[in-house]
């Protein structure tokens, strides 16, 4: 197996990374407050409709028992008109009908406007409800105070997780599939997603370690690390960028993740 020494490097900081953390925030609130009243609006619109409807339906029950009483009475009053026809009473019969039919035919088109119309609303409502989940799962990232930074490849990472909870933010999110480890030195190389890590040394005090990543029959050593530091290796048939990264440090044992694309292969077991 090969050995590839990556050259150690600091852990970089952000500029001007608290600024537009409140900023981003800020933006957030007041999209959410806005997204807030519009779903009030929305309700609102729904509720008119619904009244709407019903007014529709009153004025339609109505209609038809105008219809009702005029065709009885005009059935009373034909049947007592010696010189109407059978023919003219059938015809004054048919054109009744004929009416009630359109009433009733008017009635079901307004009605079918106004499912139409509160579908529509419903489709609003439901998207700014989406929004609306999307803010938050970012309002979450910006109050856990998540950074980005430059990994040893200096390659911009994705956001880092400095505790489990900020990587539980992070699962919910989407973006990545992460999975946690925690290994002890002297052990051998344990699987982790579809590579397997060895711990070779840890530094408490300094807050650094030392590991092997064992990945495509490769051994590759990441040398005095610093915690929270991204290190970043390709793998796999489409190269694809991998990401560790040690959140925690003690004698002898350090804890972490490994960030890998949606598209990476999953592995066997886990």
């Amino acid at each position: 197996m090969e050995m590839e020494n990556n050259g150690s490097s600091n852990g970089p900081t952000i500029d001007r990374a608290e600024a537009i953390r409140k900023l981003i925030y800020a933006l957030a609130a007041v999209y959410v407050v806005a997204s807030a009243v519009m779903i009030t609006n929305l309700r609102m619109q729904v509720t008119t409709l619904q009244q709407k409807q019903a007014s529709v339906l009153a004025k339609a029950d109505q209609r038809l028992e105008e219809i009702d009483s005029r065709f009885k009475l005009a059935s009373d009053t034909l049947a007592s008109q010696l010189g109407m026809t059978a023919k003219e009473f059938s015809a004054r019969m048919a054109d009744l009908q004929s009416s009630q039919h359109t009433a009733a035919a008017q009635q079901k088109a307004q009605m079918a406007r106004v499912h139409n119309e509160m579908s529509g609303v419903a489709t609003e409502v439901g998207t700014v409800k989406s929004d609306v989940a999307a803010t938050k799962a970012d309002l979450e990232i910006a109050k856990a105070k998540l950074e980005h930074a430059l990994g040893d490849l200096n390659i911009q990472s994705g956001l880092i997780a400095r505790t489990h909870d900020d990587l539980e933010i992070l699962k919910h999110k989407g973006d990545r599939n992460y999975y946690e480890f925690s290994l002890e030195k002297g052990r051998h190389p344990i699987p982790v997603s579809t590579v397997s890590l060895q711990l070779k040394k840890t530094d408490p005090k300094k807050s650094k370690f030392t590991l092997n990543v064992v990945a495509d029959d490769k051994t590759i050593e990441k040398k005095d690390r610093n915690a929270l530091e991204p290190l970043q290796f390709y793998t796999g048939k489409d190269h694809m960028l991998y990401e560790l990264v040690v959140n925690n440090i003690e004698k002898n044992r350090v804890s972490g993740y490994i960030a890998t694309p949606k598209s990476a292969p999953q592995p066997i077991s886990q």
